[in-house]
């Protein structure tokens, strides 16, 4: 492999495992993620934004799968109509190819030459299909998705309590953790493959996940465990035995587009940014990153409970149910919280960091509200 040379892949593969916990690599048995974890460059927790996929309103109409699979296609956390994405990027470059086992992704598979969603498929089917795929065509880019492992996460969460498993991914037997461990192997199938055809020594492949998964299954929007996932980039100029301490799944697409030699599918003020640092000619603390999504989790997260107090104090006085719509209808500030009910108005926040401003500002107002509730209950 030429990893740590100044070649550019002649293609680009994603594989994505749904729903992977950060700490699978270490949990289970997954030997060959982390043989290439160790032959590449590897970022332990990366961070993208809630996963949450309402399905009323405009987001519903507009996409069939949870936030973070649009904003990993597009690179950009403020979504819009009409907005480029990855695939979109590689018209001049060759074919391009989406393999998954689920109709989940019909929105953020368009524009793909080839798109295959056969719910009836298993992993290994998957996998298979991709391989025959990389054998016919010549493909500059391709996402695989395996759902197994975040259906199995979601199925246990609602499975017999007298199982071991039960609301537990890493319990004696979890089916989750099996279908890790297949995908772990079936991802070292694709990779023998790819040697045995002479195309890995010219392969950037990224492993990755589109969400992460809540130790007791699934992705709820309030456990930190939903928002990360691991992720390792390995291939030609790819740094080698390279820890990074952050990455945001919105750096994805620019960062393959960068080191592809296409340009990023989006550059507004939501969009994440090419991570040099996977580079092995760039030293690995080239840049420090912003940590905007990790801010914005976290605010979604104090905002929703903040707003959850406030309403159990309006039952004893209303005007706290009057301050939460002062705030919705933004009587009281120039911008509403961009909380995740309002996901495709975050663009008119301009930029990021000014999104977190804003948020951070009505979050100040609520936490004093509730200040004061509660020396008036004194």
């Amino acid at each position: 492999m030429q990893t740590g040379s100044s070649k550019i892949a002649e293609r680009v593969i994603v594989f994505i495992i749904d729903g992977l916990h950060w700490k699978a690599p270490q949990q289970l048995n997954m030997p060959v993620f982390n043989a290439l974890a160790a032959a590449g460059t590897y970022i332990v927790q990366s961070q993208m934004i809630v996963p949450h996929h309402p399905t009323v309103g405009e987001y519903g109409q507009l996409h069939t799968c949870s936030f973070p699979n649009p904003v990993l296609q597009e690179g950009t956390l403020f979504l819009q109509r009409g907005h480029k994405m990855l695939q979109d990027m590689f018209a001049a470059q060759g074919k391009t190819a989406f393999v998954t086992n689920t109709k989940a992704y019909e929105t953020v598979s368009k524009g793909f030459d080839i798109d295959i969603q056969e719910p009836s498929l298993s992993d290994e089917g998957v996998v298979d299909e991709s391989i025959s795929l990389l054998h016919q065509q010549e493909i500059a880019y391709m996402r695989i998705h395996l759902q197994t492992p975040g259906n199995e996460g979601r199925f246990l969460t609602y499975t017999s309590p007298d199982l071991p498993y039960y609301r537990n991914i890493w319990g004696a037997g979890s089916p989750y953790a099996a279908a890790v461990e297949n995908a772990d192997r079936l991802l070292g199938k694709l990779v023998d493959n790819l040697r045995q055809t002479g195309k890995w020594d010219a392969t950037l492949l990224i492993v990755t996940s589109d969400h992460g998964q809540s130790q007791q299954g699934w992705h709820p929007v309030i456990d930190e465990d939903s928002t990360k996932t691991p992720m390792l980039f390995v291939g030609p100029s790819i740094a080698v035995n390279r820890q990074l301490p952050y990455f945001e799944h919105t750096d994805l697409s620019p960062t393959i587009a960068g080191l592809m030699g296409v340009a990023a599918p989006n550059t507004d003020g939501g969009a994440g940014v090419f991570v040099k640092a996977v580079l092995a000619s760039e030293p690995a603390d080239a840049v420090e990153h912003p940590r905007y999504i990790q801010t914005i989790n976290r605010q979604l997260n104090q905002y929703n409970s903040l707003r959850a107090r406030l309403m159990i104090a309006a039952e004893k006085d209303a005007y706290y149910s009057s301050f939460i719509g002062y705030l919705e209808n933004e009587l009281l500030t120039p911008e509403p919280f961009y909380h995740q009910d309002r996901f495709l108005e975050w663009n008119r926040a301009g930029n990021t960091a000014h999104l977190i401003e804003a948020n951070q500002l009505i979050l100040e107002q609520m936490r004093h509200e509730l200040s004061k509730q509660i020396s008036n209950s004194l």
